[in-house]
This record gives structure tokens, sequence and C-alpha cells, in this order.
């Protein structure tokens, strides 16, 4: 393994060690155990980069890197220290892409083995920074066989992981490729057949000749309602059960009129395609493909792209069979059908695919099948028989209770259908409502046969339904409207969601849904649902042109009653609080509302049909005034626009999320109803709500196109006024990189550094006074004392966007343009963050900034992706500050409020810092400025551990003793970093001049000790030894009192003890004898921190410590231990049984430690709070050792 290698392991565990730090802060009501996990995933994550900068560094010798490889073998301590971590990912995270509250979801013995992994790696990492070879080698070979003897163990748990992984990835890209749902209709439709029925279309020569004929085509015609969708559901059950081999392919297609506007060409091929995928994953590798390239960016294959992919589907089987139902009824008006026919062709051309297709007697579609085999499906007199047969449990017991009767039905239905299935079920449900023999007989007398028998018999299916109850015949009147008229199939929940609404309603009233059974009952037989789908249709796509023919007369009301509904709906008050701030609130929105897609996308087209009664429409209103005008132009309706505003609709009326229709109109870029609605009079000057224009939402998109803009500004639409995310349109131009749109603003007279100045907006202001704001007048003049705000290139220089900074210094961009804090867009890009207000606005989002790609990491899985998506941030910035330097007006010396020149804005903690800083330099940047605070450039390069910058620095002249205010040099800064080569360079660069520097101490009496050991939770030992030898005091006081030793005792508590470093300066002579002011000791301090170690009191009681000395008040280190809540078994055991503290101790005030506990268990934590239930956990164990627990209910009482 190269050093490039084994860096990319390592950046591999880093990058999952950062998500899974992030989902601890997630999780809800977990036990200790995820501190355990949250500090051992922070201590390898602060390790693992250490161990990277030193192999970058390249400076170790060879033996040295060697060693180090050997973590990175195969299945070696790396690999299981990530596969730890993926292992808790796993667990914490939902498999869908809706995050939901993290559980805690453990069990002891996994956090032991997962904690004992990353444990075992850290011990490695620590012996590689000892720049150990040896050591290391035998090491890493102890550590191998163990993980060898373990590796079948743990082989299968990881194998069962990646196997689920890979099929949700794979079901996740099938379903990208088509969401059509095929096989659960012929699920749906299968199931209805009555067993025997279609066995003559199996046996049929025909069949069997195209079944065994190497690219043979079958054209299977019949009349309407002759159960060709039967026909083919069989032929497709044979294939599927008679073609066990997975060299053979099968695959189809349900054409349906309904549904002619999702049914494309290269819809109908994706569906072929992912049923051949599904059954045969290995040939998903095109299909996966296309999703890499279209996924990302949010777009869909093209029909030639989806041919190709299928092209190579189908290369990998050794036959394929495709059946389309319904031929006829796949639209051909656009072309499609001609195109999807062509495609078929083109791919029997080069592959054994044998097609068969059921239609009506077209002769367009049977010239096309004119070559092949023709089997004429017609519903045979024996299969009539059986099917009526089947239903006879439905009929009155009339009938069931007489089997002469029942051949009777049988045979004058059989006769009567003349080869029609459909006409069969039509006659047989004529028969559901008479209740007696002479009834039955007089209706069987009476049955209409020939041409015009469907629509005789729907006919008498109609009178049947007007003869019901009169709340009967509405339901089924509104039903049959819903399904005819509807634009697309709607589900059993839709239609009953739809039926449930009243005008009035502001909510949906669940009493008020009816049952699906009852819809079906009061039809007369002309409605069915397909069960596997849950859609609601019409028996027969004859059906759906009888009730167009009679809609008009029949139920004149439909389509207004459809609209009004629909407007209802969407006017519901779960719907006020505006648009979905994500694409997952949208989807949960979408669960809850199952109607909303439906009413969302349709209510208009419902609309446009109503004619003369649009005047109802126009009156409704929501308590928000939202219009129909309003939905209608967000939508991008046009015809419904321009319906409603000749009917009188208010063209200004306010409300909604944009403001008004104009607005909303331009949000969504539909230009041709912006402008529609100005030449109705709309008002393009109005600011709404939150102070955004109309050219506030027309830039606010990555659709915005120039000629809606040009239209705006012809129309006099405000340009350069700033709305409550601090933007202005020219800045949004920026945000979404429209360049030819700013070209269009600066022809129109905009400068180019027109100028914003942040200020807090007063949210419960801003609804009743667009113009109020929280923060100071626009008349106050700026901190820079001079007129100044942030421009569209210090945007551009904060978010890291390059190609907009050049593009803005080529059309004349200040460079040197300053905020009301005199920054320049050098310091914003430099410090990725900016002064003013904490308020969140687009200035403040993350999300827009080039880092915000790192979030891509965490999708993408191969690491040559990863490291591609890492160079392009890094490119990005670097970009823009070379666009910045090259500029011959830009000036790195100017100071912003803070006097923070360019320099001391640097990343300096970032590995790519050092060629920043010679740029700098290069360009003109003097090191040894100073802002507010004097920290020079080498303080703040000191401090990040920068040890390159540190050398570069000095050599530039910078001086290491020099203080800022607080009495700190750059040795006491590098002490803080804990790096320790930045701490020998300043040593030994410093010591032959200025040697005062080992023994300087700060403001507050610390020395260069004092810092490393009170802001590192683990310094190595030839760190400490390297200052001590160096003549650095290694128990001296600070002003407070404190020593080093005493300052890491005193670090933050949940920061944990290591032995090493304790035993390092516990060597100090005298440090072992520290007493605070307060009485307390090392033992006192240590029992404040995190699970304090028995390892860590055995040391200090070795050393000298007093373990058994109580304070100032009284209390004992037992009693220090029940105050921090961190007491373990352990400790505990140590303490009262070796050491021989008394359990029951009581302190000044007559308290014993498990009082102390309960007090502190008690109060009330915030529900963030790290480990807030430790103290819990610690009167349990002390109850459980045998504290007396009167003393504690005395307190209680």
């Amino acid at each position: 393994m190269d050093p490039l290698s084994i860096t990319a392991s390592i950046i591999a565990v880093l990058q999952l060690s950062v998500k899974v730090l992030g989902y601890f802060n997630d999780v809800k009501n977990a036990s200790n155990d995820q501190a355990k996990c949250a500090v051992e995933a922070s201590n390898i994550h602060s390790l693992l980069t250490k161990l990277r900068f030193r192999l970058e560094e390249g400076k170790a010798d060879a033996q040295w890197c060697t060693a180090v490889r050997a973590l990175g073998v195969e299945n070696g301590p790396l690999d299981q220290v990530k596969q730890a971590l993926k292992t808790l990912q796993t667990h914490m995270t939902d498999r869908g892409r809706l995050r939901q509250a993290l559980v805690w979801k453990f069990k002891k013995e996994e956090i032991a083995g997962i904690l004992d992994r990353i444990e075992r790696l850290k011990t490695l990492i620590l012996i590689a920074l000892e720049m150990d070879h040896f050591k290391l080698s035998q090491a890493i070979k102890g550590d191998t066989n163990f993980i060898r003897a373990r590796v079948s163990a743990i082989q299968s748990g990881v194998d069962q992981i990646q196997q689920g992984q890979a099929d949700a990835k794979h079901n996740k890209i099938v379903e990208w490729i088509s969401p059509m749902n095929y096989p659960a209709q012929q699920s749906d439709i299968i199931s209805r057949r009555q067993e025997g029925t279609g066995q003559w279309f199996l046996d049929a020569p025909e069949f069997a000749r195209w079944l065994g004929e190497p690219k043979g085509r079958i054209f299977c015609p019949g009349i309407p309602g002759a159960g060709k969708t039967m026909v083919a559901a069989i032929a497709i059950d044979h294939l599927l059960h008679s073609t066990q081999n997975r060299s053979i392919g099968v695959a189809y297609v349900y054409c349906n009129y309904q549904e002619q506007n999702e049914q494309n060409a290269s819809s109908m091929l994706a569906a072929i395609v992912k049923q051949l995928v599904q059954n045969l994953p290995p040939a998903a590798k095109p299909v996966e493909l296309l999703h890499q390239k279209h996924h990302v960016h949010g777009t869909k294959p093209t029909v030639d792209e989806i041919f190709s992919a299928l092209e190579e589907v189908v290369g990998d089987y050794y036959i394929v069979y495709i059946v389309i139902d319904a031929l006829d009824e796949c639209r051909d008006s656009d072309g499609t059908r001609r195109q999807f026919l062509a495609k078929l062709r083109d791919l029997q051309a080069g592959h054994d695919v044998r097609l068969m297709a059921t239609s009506r007697s077209i002769s367009e579609i049977m010239n096309w099948f004119n070559e092949g085999l023709k089997l004429e499906v017609q519903a045979s007199k024996e299969d009539v028989k059986r099917f009526v047969a089947g239903r006879m449990c439905e009929l009155p017991k009339c009938i069931q209770r007489d089997p002469e009767l029942q051949e009777v039905v049988q045979e004058k239905i059989s006769e009567a259908v003349d080869g029609m299935f459909l006409l069969a079920r039509l006659h047989t449900d004529s028969l559901l409502d008479k209740r007696t023999k002479k009834d039955v007989r007089l209706t069987l007398a009476k049955l209409s046969k020939g041409s015009a028998a469907l629509d005789d018999a729907y006919k008498k299916a109609i009178q049947r339904i007007e003869g019901q109850l009169s709340g009967d015949y509405e339901l089924a009147k509104t039903v049959l409207s819903w399904i005819t008229y509807a634009k697309r199939p709607l589900t059993t929940t839709e239609i009953c969601c739809a039926l449930a609404v009243e005008p009035s309603d502001a909510e949906l009233d669940p009493e008020n849904v009816p049952d699906v059974e009852d819809l079906l009952s009061v039809c007369a037989g002309l409605v069915v649902v397909d069960q596997e789908s849950a859609v609601i249709r019409l028996v027969h796509y004859t059906t759906q042109e009888y009730l167009e023919r009679i809609q008009n007369k029949w139920n004149p009301g439909g389509q207004l009653n459809m609209a009004s509904t629909c407007l209802t709906y969407l006017s519901f008050d779960i719907f006020k609080t505006g648009s979905c701030s994500s694409d997952e609130e949208f989807k949960e929105r979408l669960r809850k509302s199952q109607f909303l897609d439906y009413a969302a996308k349709h209510w208009g087209e419902h609309a446009s049909a109503t004619e003369g009664e649009t005047a109802l429409i126009l009156e409704r209103r929501d308590s928000e005034d939202q219009t129909p005008l309003y939905l209608a132009a967000q939508l991008g309706h046009q015809k419904t626009v321009k319906l409603l505003l000749d009917k009188g609709a208010e063209v200004n009326a306010q409300g909604g999320e944009y403001g008004n229709a104009l607005q909303a109109a331009a949000a969504r870029n539909h230009t041709a109803i912006v402008e529609l609605l100005l030449n109705n009079g709309a008002d393009a000057s109005r600011h709404d709500s939150q102070g955004k224009s109309i050219l506030h939402y027309a830039t606010n998109s990555v659709d915005c196109n120039l000629g809606l803009i040009d239209l705006l500004l012809s129309r006099g639409a405000p340009a350069n006024t700033t709305d409550i995310n601090n933007m202005t349109p020219l800045l949004y131009c920026v945000k979404h990189g429209h360049k030819s749109i700013i070209e269009l603003f600066l022809d129109n007279g905009l400068s180019i550094d027109a100028c914003a100045n942040r200020k807090p907006w007063s949210r419960n202001t801003v609804k009743t006074d667009t113009l109020s704001r929280s923060s100071v007048s626009e008349s106050e003049s700026d901190i820079s004392g001079t007129s100044a705000g942030l421009t569209p290139l210090h945007f551009a220089a904060l978010t890291g966007n390059l190609a907009m900074t050049k593009f803005l210094l080529e059309h004349g961009a200040d460079p040197n343009a300053l905020s009301r804090y005199n920054e320049s867009p050098m310091h914003l890009t430099l410090r990725r963050t900016l002064y003013g207000p904490s308020y969140d606005d687009d200035w403040t989002d993350k999300d827009f900034r080039i880092e915000g790609r790192w979030d891509l990491l965490f999708i993408v899985e191969e690491e040559e992706e990863q490291d591609a998506i890492s160079e392009n941030i890094t490119k990005h910035r670097e970009g823009v500050l070379d666009a910045l330097l090259a500029d011959t007006r830009t000036s790195p010396t100017i100071r912003d409020y803070q006097h923070n020149y360019p320099l001391h804005c640097v990343m300096y903690q970032e590995p790519e810092s050092m060629l920043v800083i010679q740029k700098l330099v290069s360009g003109g940047a003097n090191p040894l400025e100073r802002n507010l605070k004097q920290q020079n450039a080498l303080h703040l390069a000191s401090q990040a551990g920068n040890h390159d910058a540190v050398t570069f620095l000095i050599s530039l002249g910078v001086d290491p003793a020099l203080t800022d205010n607080e009495g700190l040099n750059s040795l006491h800064y590098a002490a803080q970093s804990g790096n320790h080569e930045t701490i020998d360079v300043i040593l030994e660069t410093a010591l032959p001049t200025t040697p005062s520097l080992v023994a300087s101490k700060d403001n507050q009496g610390r020395n260069a000790l004092h810092h490393l050991a009170s802001t590192n939770s683990r310094v190595p030992h030839e760190t400490i030894q390297l200052l001590l030898d160096k003549g650095v005091g290694g128990s001296e006081l600070d002003a407070s009192g404190n020593s080093p030793l005493a300052s890491y005792f005193k670090r933050p508590r949940l920061g944990a003890l290591y032995v090493e470093t304790c035993q390092s300066l516990l060597s100090v002579k005298g440090n072992a004898l520290f007493v605070d002011k307060n009485g307390q000791n090392l033992g006192h301090l240590g029992a404040l921190t995190f699970k304090c170690k028995v390892e860590v009191l055995e040391m200090l009681k070795e050393h000298g410590v007093d373990l058994m000395q109580r304070d100032l008040q009284g209390k004992t280190i037992l009693h220090y231990f029940a105050m921090g809540g961190f007491l373990t078994k352990q400790s505990l055991h140590y303490l009262v049984h070796v050491v021989g503290i008394e359990i029951d101790a009581k302190d000044a005030l007559g308290k014993t430690a498990l009082q102390h506990a309960a007090e502190k268990a008690r109060k009330d934590y915030p529900r963030d709070m790290f480990c807030r239930g430790r103290w819990d956990e610690c009167v349990k164990l002390l109850s459980e050792h045998g504290a007396s627990s009167t003393a504690s209910r005395a307190i209680e009482g």
C-alpha cells in the first residue's frame, strides 16, 4: 500500500467519524454508552487527523512509513474501526432519506466490541506518532493475529449489512428508472380470473408457435369488451410460470387511456427495463450508469438513452418475451405509439425479442403486425358460462337456491354476449337487484344483443342507479363524475377524500369520509377497484366513452363541483403555513394530505371546463385571501388565469406565500402569465410582507429567464431593494449564476457594486409593516465612517463562487469594496464568515457556500469521487483568492474594524493554508501587522499547530517572542495546539536569540506547560518532555495557584484523563503534593472529570497523593465523584475497599456522597445536556454498595 492509499484510508475513516459524531447530537434517551462512544469517536478522529498530517508532511523515514502502511491492510486495524463506525451509522440512521429522531438501540456487548476495536487502533496510532517503527510493527502484528481470530465472526454481520445496502441501492435505482408498477396490475387482473377461462388461448397453435419462434410477433385483436386484457394477463402468467430459467426474460406493459399523459415511449421502455433488471439484478449496470449521470442534476434520461440501456439489458438474456396490452389505448396523436413500436422493431432487429400485443382492429397496428401471427380474442361460450357461474354467490337468493335457474342464467347470458366478456359482466350485474324468479326471467328475456348491446346495457345500469334512494343516487353521480373527468387515475383514498369535502370546510372531517365498498355498491357494477394499486376505475374504457356522451345531460354540474372541491381542499388551514422548506417536509405533507397532489395540479383544468359557471369559483377565497387567480398563476395555468381575469378576478388581491398572483407567477418563471397579469393591471412595484418585490421572486430561482426580467424592468419593477433575507435582485442573480441577467441589470443603469446592509428583520412586525426593522435605521452612519455595504462581489467571495467572482471582476466590480465593518471581499473568502447581526439569511446559510458540497461525500461511495469533490472545493476557494489577487486594483493590506488583515483571516488549520499565506505575502501582505488583540499571523499559525506556516513566517522576520493583549506569545499558542513539531520549531528558532521565551508567562502567570495541559486531552510524553528539557517550569503555579498538572485536571469535565499524560506531569518534582486554595488535591480534581479511571487513581496514590484527604469543607474524593456524577463501579470499589474511604462519610455540612448525588439527581436539566442522567446512576451505585439512604430521605422530607 503506497502513502496515498494509507492516507486515503485514513481520510475515509475521518469522514465516517465526522458523520457518526453528528448523529450523536440527535440521539434521544441515550444511556452512558452514548457518552463512551461519542468520546472515543472524537478521540480517534483527533489522533487520525494528526497521523494524516504526519504522513502528508513526507518527512518520516521509510521504515516508519512501511510500518504505518500496515495499519491499512485488508481487515487490518483501519478496516476494523471503519466497520465499527459503519455499524454505529447503520443502527443510528433511518434507511429512508426522511430524517427521524434517533433512538439509542445498542446492546452492551455490541458497544463493548465497538469500543474495543477503537481502543486498539488508538493504541497503535499513539505508537505511530511516537515514530517508533519497530514497536509499531510488533503491535500491528499482534493486533492482526487478534483480528484474524475474529474476522469470520465479524464478516457475516458485515456481509449482511453490505447486502442490505446493495439491495436498497438496487431498489432505489430501479424505482428511479420507472415508477410504473405493471406487476401490481398483473397481479390484480389475474386474481379475478375464473378457473379454466382463457385456456383456449394457451392451447391455440398460433400461441404455441409464437412461443418457439425467434423474433416472433403475434397480434391478438378483439372487439371492445372481448376480454383482451384478461387474455394478456393469462399469457403473461403462463410465461412467468413456464420460463423459470433466468436467461429468459418476461416484461409487459398495460396501456391505459387514462394514463396517456404518463405513458410515453420513454416511460414504457423504461418500465420494460425495470422489469428485466428486477428479474436479473446483475444486468443493472447500464441503469446504474444512467442513474449516476442524471440523479445528481435531477434530470431524466432521453428515450434514446433508455433504449440503449434496454438493448444492453436484453443482451444479458437468451430470449425476452414482451407483451403489450391495449396498444390501441396508447396515444398516437403526438407520435407516441409510432415511436414506441419503432423502438420495439429496432430491439427485435438485434435480439431474440418475441412480441405479443392486444388491441382493437386498427389498421395502423394491424399493418405493423402483418408479417406476424394473428389470434383473435373473443369470449367463448364456455368461458362466459364459467364467468357467470363464478359470480353466482353474488346473485340474489332466488337464483342461488335454484340450480335449474342457474343453468338458465348461464345459458341466456352466454348466448347474449356475442363474444364480449364485458357484456357478460354487465348482464350479470343487471340481475343483482332482482328478488324473484319472475323478475330474473323477464330480465333475461330482454338482454340486448348486437352492436347496440353495450350502450343498452349501460343505459339500464344508469336506470338502476337512478332508481336507488336519493342519497345513493347522488353519491353514484358524484363518483362517476370524478372517475370520468379525472385527469389521471384516482386512488380510493383520493376519491374518498374528495367526496368528504364540503364547501364550508376548513379541514377534512374524518367522519365524513365514505367507505369504498359503498361507492362500489351504488354504481351498479360500472366501477371497480384494482386491489394491488388501490386505483378506482370504470369497468371498461367503453364505459368512459358512454358517460362522456351523457354527462352533460345526466350530471351537468360535475366539473364545477370538482373544481370547487379542489379549491376548498387547497384552502384548508393545514396548507396556510406556506410552502415546505425541504423535500422531506413536502413528502410528509403529501403523505398526510393524500388529495393534495391531485387538487393542486388539476383544479384549474376542471375550472376551465366550467364555462359560464366560473363566477361561483371566483367567489371562493380562504381566510388569507389566497384566491383562485393566485393558485392558477402559481401553477402556470395560463388559460385558467385568462378565464378568471375575463370574469373579473381581482388582479392585485394579496395573499399566499408569494404575496399576490403576479409575484407567484414570477417566482415560478411563468413569463406569459406575468405579462398577462401586467396587461390586466397588476402592480409591479409592490413589496410583500417579507420586503420582497417581484424581481426578488423572479431572480431567486435557478430557472429565471432573461425575457421575464426584461419584461419586469420595462414595467418599472424596483431593482435595488433589500428583502428579509438581506438580498437584492442582483445578489440573487449572483447566488444562482445568472450572468446574462446581471448584464441586463447593468444595461438598465444598476451599479455592479450596489450595496446591501445586513440588518435583522423583526418577523413579528413585517406582516403589518413591511418597512419595519429591529436594527438601526438606514440613515445611521457605517462603522467605517463612510457609506459602505455588502456588494455582489462580497457574496461571490464569501460563498466561494469562482465563476461569479471572475465575472464580476471582469465587469468592473471593486475588489476593495468595504462592508459596514470594513470587510473586503478578500476578508470574506478567507474567513468564510462575516461580521454583523446574528441573523439567519442567505449570507449566513452555509448550504450556499462551496463547502456545502461536503454533504456529497456522504452520498457518493467511491473514494475517487470523494477526492474529486474535496479537490473541487479547494480549487474554487483558491481560485477566488487567485482571481482577487490577479486584479491589479486589489489591496491585501486592508484591515477590518477589528484591525484584522487578510493574513489574520487565513484558515491556518487547513493543509492548503501554507499556499494561501505565500500568495498573500507575494501579493503584498505584511506578516508583521497586528489586530486589535495585538495578534499577528504567527500567533494564529502557532495556535493552529501549522509548523510549516510558523517556519515560513519566522523566516520573514516575525518575532516569536511578541505578545498579544493577554501576554501570549507564539510558544504559548503553539502549546495550546499540542502540535509537537510547531513547539519544536519555535523553540529551536527562538532560543538562540531569545532564551527568555522558555520561561515566559502570560498575564495570568501561565507558562507553555500550563497552556499545553489545559487545552489538550491527550498530550504525548515527548512533547511534555521537550518543554521540560528546554526549561519550562513543570511545577510553577499560575496566578490562580494552579500547576500545569492541576490545569490538566481542571480542563472541561467531559474531557477524559489519560494515564500517559498524568504520568509525565506527575514525574515533575512537587506536582503530586499540589493543593489549591480550597484544599483540593489532585484526587479531588480528578474525581470531577469524565469517568476517571482507577488506573489514574492508583497512579496518584503511587506518587504520594493522599486519597484520604478532605478539602476545606470536609469533602472526600468520594463526595467529589458523587457531585460530578461520574462515579463508576470500579472507582467506587477502589475508593471504599482499597483506599478506605467510608461510604457514608459526612462533610462539614453533614452530607454524605449519596446525599450530594441525590440532590443533583432531583434537579431539572436541559434535554440536550450531556449525560444528564448520570447522577441517577451514581445514586444507584452508592445504594447498591451499601450507602445509607436515611439521611437522603431526611433531605427529601
